[in-house]
């Protein structure tokens, strides 16, 4: 809202004298901010990060919707700050989320990108992620629990507060002291819209299910992103991935079962089992059984350490 609406509102007795000096000190710290990293960053710096931070995105196998939305974000951040200067009328810049998807699905990495992001496009101060869980903010009586994700939020302030498996707030029904939590969460929202992203996270239908009983709670997270298994193809090119920053490669055969393992997995367990988590593990064992493998010989090539051969998967 910009300074003369609020000035008017007053005026009309919509706002309360507090609400007015809450909403313009809030503006004069944006001021403030924007115009301290004016002073301290050379011309064209925040670019060059922004474009540093999208090729790290880009250098993600898959997640094509993901990037696709940062790309509407940035433009609209960027578009509602020109008009804004112009004193044309904005939108609301509200970026609250929901992740939908299962483990391994890359939920947690955008998270910590988009924090990245939103600070250089100026909607945060600081960018870091706070991940939490229902542990973190439900309390054990009346009264704790408040306490608990206020103190969380205090830690999330200009970054993001990432809240996995959100759903688990719900599970205990009227007496469980997770709604107590949620009335806190939303509370401090509110109170710190100006440099909080608040991120909910979980199963796909666990959170679905989770929003339909808490319409109120679904409206306050404008943007929904449903992150889509890895196909096998996919996770193939993420384990290569993983293998060559650690100056590793996979044999053609070691490929071909690393395919087999992946496979097996999704059909005797479903997507949730064989996403990039499930990559990872089986990587880092390969290596574990490599070097079990090729400590009992007594030549050792650089070819022969560098080489995950299918006997390395169990």
């Amino acid at each position: 809202m910009k300074r003369k609406d609020i000035i008017k509102e007053f005026e009309n007795g919509k706002l309360s004298i507090t609400k007015v000096l809450r909403l313009l000190n809030n503006q004069q710290t944006t001021y403030n901010n924007l115009a301290l990293k004016t002073k301290e960053e050379p011309p064209n710096t925040s670019e060059k990060k922004i474009k540093k931070i999208k090729d790290r995105l880009e250098g993600l196998i898959g997640l094509r919707k993901i990037k696709n939305l940062v790309e509407e974000l940035e433009a609209f951040v960027k578009i509602q700050q020109k008009r804004n200067n112009l004193n044309l009328a904005t939108e609301p810049l509200v970026m609250h989320m929901v992740f939908k998807g299962n483990p391994g699905t890359g939920k947690t990495t955008v998270a910590r990108i988009f924090g990245e992001l939103f600070k250089e496009l100026g909607l945060l101060s600081k960018g870091h992620l706070k991940e939490v869980e229902r542990a973190d903010l439900v309390g054990e009586y009346i009264g704790h629990t408040a306490k608990k994700t206020r103190e969380v939020i205090d830690e999330a302030l200009g970054g993001i507060l990432f809240i996995d498996e959100a759903y688990s707030l719900a599970r205990g029904g009227i007496r469980d002291f997770g709604k107590e939590s949620i009335d806190a969460l939303v509370k401090g929202m509110e109170d710190n819209r100006d440099d909080l992203v608040v991120i909910l996270a979980g199963y796909p239908e666990e959170m679905e299910y989770f929003l339909q009983t808490n319409p109120g709670l679904s409206s306050r997270f404008p943007i929904k992103v449903d992150f889509e298994d890895y196909t096998i193809e996919e996770l193939i090119e993420i384990a290569e991935l993983m293998l060559r920053e650690r100056e590793y490669k996979l044999s053609k055969a070691a490929k071909n079962k690393l395919y087999r393992l992946l496979d097996k997995k999704r059909e005797l367990s479903g997507p949730q089992q064989g996403n990039a988590r499930t990559v990872r593990n089986l990587i880092e064992e390969a290596i574990r059984t490599q070097a079990i493998r090729l400590v009992k010989n007594k030549k050792i090539l650089k070819e022969d350490l560098m080489t995950i051969q299918p006997e390395d998967f169990k």
